[in-house]
C-alpha cells in the first residue's frame, strides 16, 4: 500500500493553543517541526474558550500573586493536583500572557492601559485577562500569526491513527488525510500530543466534533499511562434550548460580570449550599456579591462564582427536585443588572458580545432583556496522559510528550475556569522546548514497516467487513447515551459497572461495523476510525470512577457522597496490562515541599 512519508525532528499532533505553542517553542530551537491538525488550521476547539486566561498579573487587584493563584488552583483541584505543575503554572502564566500580548494579542484594557482582568469561579481576585468573551479566538489568531513565520510544516485535515515505536521509544505516527483518504507516515524523533479532550464520548457536550480522545488513546496504546480519568468536568452553564444547540457553552464570564442563577420560583438558589472550605470567601448576601463583581475589594465573591463542579451539582439538584426551567435547566439572568448599571443593555453587549449574538441568532433570545435557560454540559477532562511535571514527557514512553487538556496533573479533581488557557501556554511551551532538546540529543529511530502495514490493514478493515445491520453512527450514539446516563454528573457503583459491561458489547459492535463508498471524505469511515479511541477513554473513565469510592471535585458518587482522606493521598493511574486489559493502580502523591504547604495555609 502506497503512503506518503513526512520527516520532522518534532511532530506536534493538534493545532489548538497547546499544539501551536509547542510547535513555536520547538521551532525556536532550530529543529524541523511538523504540525498535524484534524481540522483546518484555525478551527481548533480553543477558539471556543471565552472567559479569559488566568494569570496573576495583579493589574486590577494588587493583592494577587502567583502564590494566591497556586493556592486557588490546589484548593479547586481538591489537592490531587501535581503541586509542581501548579507551582510552575502559577509562576509562569503572567510571562506567558505578556508574551502573547507582545506577539499581537489585543486584550481589553484598564483605564490606565494595562491588561484588564475579570472575576471567575474559584479565583480569589480578578485574574482572567480577556478579549470580551472571545479570548480563545484571539489566542489562536495570535499564535497562528506568529507561528507561520517559524518555518513549521502544517498538515491540515489529517488524523493520526497510531504511534510507531522502535522498542520503547516513539519514532513516528501513522495517519490519513481526511479529504482524499490517503495514508501518511510521519517520522519524528519526538512527538507532542496536544489533541484536547474527550467530550464526544457524552451526549451533551460543549466540545467540537474533534474531541474524541485521540491523544489519550494514542498514548495508552503506545504504552503510556493515563491519570485522573475519573474527573470529567461538567460546565454548569450550557445552552438548554432549542434542542439543536443543547450543550453549547455559556461562558462563566456572564456570572463574572454579575449574572445570577435562579430557579423557577425566581430565587437565587446558590446561597443555599456553600462548601465549608469556601465559606470565608463567599458573599453573605446578594448585595455583597454584587459589590464584588463591581470591583469592591472589601467584598467577597457571590456563590455563582464557586467552583464549576459545585455549581453544576446545585443546578442538577434544582432540576431533579422540580425547581428547574421549562426545558430542563435553570435560569441565568444578566439582564437584571440594568437596574444597577447606567446604559445596562449596551454594557452587556460590550462585555459579552459573543453571548449576545449566540443567543439572539440561535435561540431568538435577547440576553439584555430576557433570562437564559442553562444546564450542565460535558466540557473538560482533568485527566489525561501522565507526564513529568517539568518536561511534559511520558515516564514510560521516551520521546512522547503531552500538553494541554490531553495531559493530566495540573488541575487535580477540578479545573478552575481560565486555568485551561494559561495551561496551554505554559505547558505547551515546556513540551515544545523539551521535545526539541530530546530530538537534538537522540538519533532517528527505525520505523518498522510491519507496524505500518498493520495500521493500514486496521484502517481499511471497515470497508472489507461483511454487511452489518448497523453503521458507526448508531454505535457512537449508543455510547454517548450510555456515558451520559451511567457515568455522568452523579455516579453509582451499579451504574458504572453496567457501563463497563456495556462498553465490552459496544467494542464488539464497533469491530463489526461496515462502511460503504470510497475513501475520499467518507464521514462514516472517519466515525468508524474514531470509535476505538472513544471506547478506550470511556472505559478508562468508568473504571477509574469505580475505583474512586468517594466524592471529590468533579467526581460525585451518590453511594459514597463524602470525601475520604485516604483517597486524597493518591492518583489513579490507568495502563495497558500485558494481556491487553486495562489496569487501574493507585499512585501515591509525592510529598509537597514545606514552603508550598505554607503558601496554602496562608491563603485558606
Amino acid at each position: 500500500m502506497q503512503h506518503q512519508i513526512h520527516e520532522h525532528e518534532v511532530l506536534v499532533v493538534g493545532a489548538g493553543g497547546a499544539g501551536l505553542r509547542a510547535a513555536i517553542a520547538a521551532a525556536s530551537h532550530g529543529v524541523s517541526v511538523g504540525l498535524v491538525c484534524k481540522s483546518l488550521l484555525g478551527k481548533a476547539h480553543t477558539v471556543m474558550a471565552e472567559g479569559g486566561v488566568a494569570a496573576a498579573l495583579a493589574n486590577v487587584d494588587d493583592r494577587d500573586s502567583w502564590k494566591v493563584h497556586f493556592a486557588d488552583t490546589m484548593r479547586g483541584g481538591q489537592y490531587l493536583n501535581s503541586w509542581r505543575m501548579a507551582e510552575l503554572h502559577a509562576k509562569e502564566s503572567p510571562a506567558a500572557v505578556k508574551e502573547l500580548e507582545a506577539w499581537g494579542a489585543v486584550f481589553d484594557r484598564t483605564k490606565d492601559g494595562r491588561i484588564l482582568q475579570r472575576n471567575f469561579g474559584g479565583h480569589r481576585y480578578p485574574r482572567l485577562a480577556h478579549v470580551g468573551d472571545r479570548t480563545g479566538l484571539e489566542m489562536i489568531r495570535t499564535l497562528q500569526d506568529h507561528g507561520v513565520h517559524q518555518g513549521i510544516d502544517v498538515h491540515m485535515e489529517c488524523t493520526v491513527l497510531t504511534l510507531l515505536k522502535d522498542g520503547d521509544r516513539v519514532v513516528g505516527a501513522f495517519g490519513y488525510d481526511r479529504e482524499r483518504g490517503r495514508f501518511r507516515v510521519f517520522r519524528a524523533k519526538a512527538i507532542v500530543l496536544a489533541t484536547g479532550g474527550i467530550g464526544r464520548a457524552f451526549k451533551i457536550t460543549s466540545n467540537s466534533w474533534e474531541y474524541t480522545g485521540d491523544g489519550q488513546a494514542l498514548a495508552y496504546e503506545a504504552g503510556a499511562e493515563l491519570m485522573d480519568m475519573e474527573f470529567v468536568q461538567f460546565h454548569p452553564t450550557g445552552m438548554v434550548w432549542p434542542p439543536s444547540v443543547r450543550g453549547i457553552l455559556v461562558t462563566e464570564g456572564v456570572r463574572g460580570e454579575g449574572g445570577v442563577l435562579k430557579n423557577n420560583a425566581g430565587r437565587r438558589f446558590m446561597f443555599d449550599d456553600i462548601p465549608d472550605n469556601y465559606k470565608n470567601q463567599t458573599a453573605a448576601d446578594e448585595e455583597e456579591g454584587w459589590r464584588y463583581t463591581q470591583g469592591d475589594k472589601s467584598a467577597r465573591r457571590p456563590p455563582e462564582l464557586l467552583t464549576r463542579d459545585h455549581v453544576a451539582r446545585c443546578i442538577m439538584r434544582e432540576i431533579k427536585e422540580g425547581r428547574g426551567s421549562p426545558h430542563g435547566g435553570v435560569f441565568l439572568d444578566i439582564a437584571w443588572i440594568k437596574s444597577r448599571v447606567p446604559g445596562g443593555a449596551a454594557y452587556i453587549e460590550k462585555k459579552l458580545p459573543s453571548m449576545y449574538h449566540q443567543f439572539k441568532q440561535l435561540a431568538d433570545i435577547d440576553i439584555t432583556r430576557e433570562v437564559m435557560e442553562v444546564g450542565p454540559t460535558t466540557h473538560y477532562i482533568m485527566g489525561g496522559v501522565r507526564v513529568d511535571p517539568d518536561s511534559q514527557m511520558s515516564p514510560t514512553v521516551p520521546g512522547l510528550f503531552a500538553a494541554g487538556e490531553c495531559a493530566a496533573g495540573l488541575h487535580g479533581a477540578n479545573r478552575l475556569g481560565g486555568n485551561s488557557l494559561s495551561d496551554l501556554l505554559v505547558f505547551g511551551k515546556r513540551a515544545g522546548d523539551y521535545a526539541a532538546a530530546f530530538a537534538k540529543a537522540h538519533p532517528s529511530g527505525r520505523v518498522d514497516e510491519g507496524q505500518v502495514e498493520a495500521a493500514v490493514k486496521a484502517a481499511l478493515a471497515p470497508f472489507e467487513r461483511a454487511r452489518s445491520d448497523e453503521g458507526p453512527y448508531q454505535v457512537q450514539f449508543d455510547l454517548q447515551e450510555m456515558m451520559q446516563n451511567l457515568v455522568g454528573i452523579v455516579r453509582t457503583e451499579s451504574e458504572m459497572a453496567i457501563a463497563v459491561e456495556t462498553l465490552a458489547d459496544l467494542r464488539n459492535r464497533a469491530a463489526s461495523v461496515k462502511v460503504v463508498g470510497n475513501r475520499e471524505y467518507n464521514a462514516g469511515w472517519h466515525t468508524a476510525l474514531d470509535l476505538p479511541n472513544l471506547l478506550t477513554i470511556s472505559e478508562a473513565i468508568a473504571r477509574a470512577g469505580l475505583e474512586r469510592r468517594e466524592s471529590r471535585g468533579a467526581h460525585f458518587r451518590d453511594d459514597y457522597p463524602a470525601k475520604v482522606d485516604e483517597f486524597g493521598r493518591f492518583n489513579l493511574v490507568i495502563s495497558k496490562d500485558r494481556d491487553g486489559t486495562m489496569k487501574v493502580t493507585r499512585a501515591p502523591m509525592p510529598e509537597m515541599p514545606a514552603e508550598l504547604k505554607a503558601i496554602i495555609e496562608e491563603n485558606k
